[in-house]
């Protein structure tokens, strides 16, 4: 899944691919309208989030644009405007939803799933549901089973548990982990993921080796052939 994150701001459009990058997908910039419009018309971006006040093409501009040739990427238009005048604008212009700044990034993501699973509803079933032999993570139900039998973790274990598989095989750093389940305004210690992770070796039994330490960097899921 490839994401087009459009904003004249390198340090927006850097933020907003840290936190999309760290929910697995791939994401591509640019950093104007025309720009945007180039990549978009290569036909593999499957949503496009769009500033609105830009140099050279403005995001109104843009998606107008892109309507009339008949792109019909999903869009999420990201502005200072927040005027009811300005959002009636946007969605008449075509956009699928509509962000104002300033933005919470962990709200912009959880719009970016709805956007993505409204217009592809068969997009994310795939990602809800993780099996590892006889380790299941069930995202949904926020269960975690080894053979048939319920583990009982607490909440962020869970969370830490599904960063960690949905990245599987990636060494994600304590402070990535710390930003996607403590939240990006988490102030703690390193030694909180420590604690967490070994909190939830000690419940995965055989599985436990699953989570593998990768020496000054962090943590990463590797299945092992059990």
């Amino acid at each position: 899944m490839k994401i087009l994150v459009v904003d004249d701001e390198q340090r927006i459009r850097d933020l907003i691919t840290q936190y999309l990058t760290i929910d697995g997908y791939d994401v591509e910039q640019a950093k104007d309208g025309i720009d945007a419009l180039t990549k978009i018309s290569k036909g593999d971006i499957d949503l496009c989030i769009l500033d609105v006040m830009m140099p050279f093409m403005d995001g109104y501009t843009c998606l107008k644009e892109m309507r009339s040739r008949g792109f019909k990427t999903p869009v999420i238009i990201l502005s200072a405007k927040g005027e009811e005048y300005d959002k009636i604008q946007g969605f008449e212009a075509g956009t699928d939803d509509y962000v104002v700044k300033p933005f919470s990034p962990k709200e912009l993501m959880a719009r970016v799933k709805a956007v993505i699973n409204r217009v592809n509803p068969d997009a994310g079933d795939s990602k809800e549901r993780y099996i590892f032999g006889g380790l299941v993570v069930d995202v949904p139900s926020h269960s975690i089973k080894i053979n048939g039998e319920v583990i009982n973790v607490t909440p962020k274990e869970f969370d830490l548990l599904v960063c960690l598989v949905q990245n599987k095989g990636v060494a994600l750093s304590r402070e990535r982990i710390l930003l996607k389940v403590w939240n990006y305004d988490y102030f703690g210690e390193d030694r909180t993921v420590d604690t967490h992770i070994k909190m939830l070796r000690s419940h995965l039994g055989e599985y436990r080796d699953c989570i593998v330490t990768v020496w000054g960097v962090g943590y990463k899921f590797e299945p092992k052939d059990l």
